[in-house]
């Protein structure tokens, strides 16, 4: 069977704008073959609560099957809205109305929705530099200038963000201040009061994204950028690094305007996200222990957070740099200046080792000599034996063979 190729006339000049993610097509190469991936952004399959799950799908079925597979309102199950907007008044003491919150299919679509609400063709928003690259993917269909602030060890650039916010308009800034993607960077607190402040005295929103805040090995608890400035910020969660991905729920919490205006898209975009997913959900947080669950989490990625940080230091070589993240997925690696991660991509999946090459998440110019490695996927074992061959790899093609320099997470 044959299939015609379309003259690109045909769709529309937004669809022109949208590239494949590359996380996913290496995800789906990988796929074919045996390979130990430090690539997607996954969380550890062994923790989905999958028999907690079974149970709750089972008693929402029978006890409420004919409402929980019925079309439903838009915002979202509203028992489930509460229980979120309950779990931030308990966990980070801001109180928040159950109608401040509506119900997305995963964090993607509330990026989709606070896109299709902002942003004409042409229109400033801002980003970290490097940035999560389901973000930049997701913002490109609308085609607004994307200006990157650098984000340093502290937070982003305050001086950048100041000239910029200053000087033109600029839609919102998207910021990821809890152990970030892809740089497993933490906001300090100072630099939280410093972002704040420069907003606060622009028509600029903040668009807070929290996937990664619950996954926290040490150090305080930091407020977020919602708590300090409510009315200009939008903050958006998920429980797919939390409970499961697969359920593709997530939330967005905004002034009431703002979750009016998301819904009324939302209603154009899908009515509304599974109604029974959400029940069986909802189920599962009033039955079982959320926190004993979240507890199991920290520890396993810890000790895998650990393992890699023990594996780099052992093997790679001494001009490799990098961080050891408190909390979240990530790696951060700064090549040699003599290695390209694209090249070393190349090499390493004949190894039968792949990661992601860190000028997948720029806008402008990319760093080509970063990479970012996920630890939370991969058993500790496979893991340090993939680190001690990519070690010597790198080594290979630098021709010498060093020591690691590291420093821990200020």
């Amino acid at each position: 069977m044959t299939t015609t190729q379309q003259p690109t006339t045909t769709f529309a000049r937004r669809a022109q704008h949208v590239q494949s993610s590359f996380i996913r097509d290496i995800l789906k190469a990988a796929g074919q073959s045996n390979m130990i991936s430090f690539a997607g952004g996954l969380p550890e399959p062994s923790l989905f609560p999958h028999q907690q799950l079974a149970k709750s799908a089972y008693r929402v079925l029978m006890n409420n099957g004919q409402q929980a597979l019925q079309y439903t309102n838009t915002e979202g199950y509203l028992p489930l809205r509460q229980f979120i907007a309950e779990r931030y008044l308990r966990q980070q003491k801001i109180p928040i109305d159950p109608e401040q919150v509506l119900i997305t299919s995963g964090s993607q679509q509330a990026l989709d929705l606070i896109s299709k609400l902002f942003l004409d063709a042409g229109d400033v928003i801002a980003l970290e530099r490097p940035s999560y690259i389901g973000a930049i993917q997701c913002f490109s269909q609308y085609a607004p200038e994307m200006a990157e602030i650098e984000l340093r060890e502290e937070g982003p650039d305050a001086d950048q963000l100041h000239q910029l916010t200053h000087s033109k308009p600029v839609k919102f800034f998207y910021t990821i201040p809890n152990y970030q993607n892809p740089t497993g960077r933490r906001h300090s607190l100072a630099s939280r009061k410093e972002t704040v402040a420069i907003i606060k005295n622009t028509n600029t929103f903040i668009i807070e994204d929290d996937p990664y805040g619950e996954i926290r090995f040490e150090g305080e608890a930091f407020p977020s950028l919602h708590s300090m400035l409510p009315e200009q910020t939008i903050l958006m969660g998920t429980f797919s690094k939390m409970v499961a991905p697969g359920l593709r729920i997530g939330w967005v919490i905004a002034s009431s305007d703002i979750i009016r205006r998301l819904t009324i898209l939302k209603q154009a975009s899908d009515l509304h996200s599974s109604h029974l997913d959400q029940q069986v959900l909802y189920d599962y947080l009033t039955h079982y222990d959320l926190e004993e669950h979240l507890k199991g989490v920290r520890e396993l990625y810890k000790k895998r957070r650990d393992v890699m940080s023990n594996a780099l230091k052992n093997y790679f070589p001494e001009n490799v740099e990098y961080q050891i993240p408190e909390g979240g997925m990530f790696f951060w690696l700064h090549l040699s200046p003599r290695i390209a991660a694209m090249e070393l991509l190349k090499k390493s999946m004949k190894e039968g080792i792949i990661f992601v090459p860190g000028e997948t998440f720029y806008v402008g110019q990319p760093n080509v000599h970063t990479a970012r490695f996920n630890f939370s996927n991969t058993e500790e074992e496979k893991m340090d034996s993939a680190i001690a061959r990519l070690g010597e790899l790198i080594k290979k093609e630098e021709g010498h063979r060093t020591v690691v320099k590291w420093w821990p997470m200020p």
